[in-house]
């Protein structure tokens, strides 16, 4: 079976840095994209980066300029690199793998708590 595993996360003041990981394995003939959703209390899930098949990447718009999604696609990892983090951005991290085994799956992460103070 296909499984993901998160880490990074953590306890960080305002204008600090974490970087998040998420390391896909299993069977998996390809993957389509891979990226982070993240969610407070009493908010949506929103997407925070998302990075596709082709290279391309989206971002929130609250995260643009401190927020870089990169992968490693020989390891099926995807990283999330946070810099000058707000405490806007407290909330647990989840990840996504949308991937091709028996059609297109998607699957979700457990999430990992990012907490910002400050």
């Amino acid at each position: 079976q296909v499984q993901l595993e998160e880490s990074g996360g953590g306890l960080v003041q305002a204008g600090g840095s974490l970087r998040l990981s998420c390391a896909a394995s299993g069977t998996i003939f390809s993957i389509n994209a891979m990226g982070w959703y993240r969610q407070a209390p009493g908010k949506q899930r929103e997407l925070v980066a998302v990075i596709v098949s082709g290279g391309s990447t989206n971002y929130a718009d609250s995260v643009k300029g401190r927020f870089t999604i990169s992968r490693d696609n020989a390891k099926n990892t995807v990283y999330l690199q946070m810099n000058s983090l707000k405490p806007e951005d407290t909330a647990v991290y989840i990840c996504m793998l949308r991937y091709v085994s028996r059609g297109l799956q998607t699957l979700w992460g457990q999430g990992t708590q990012v907490t910002v103070s400050s």
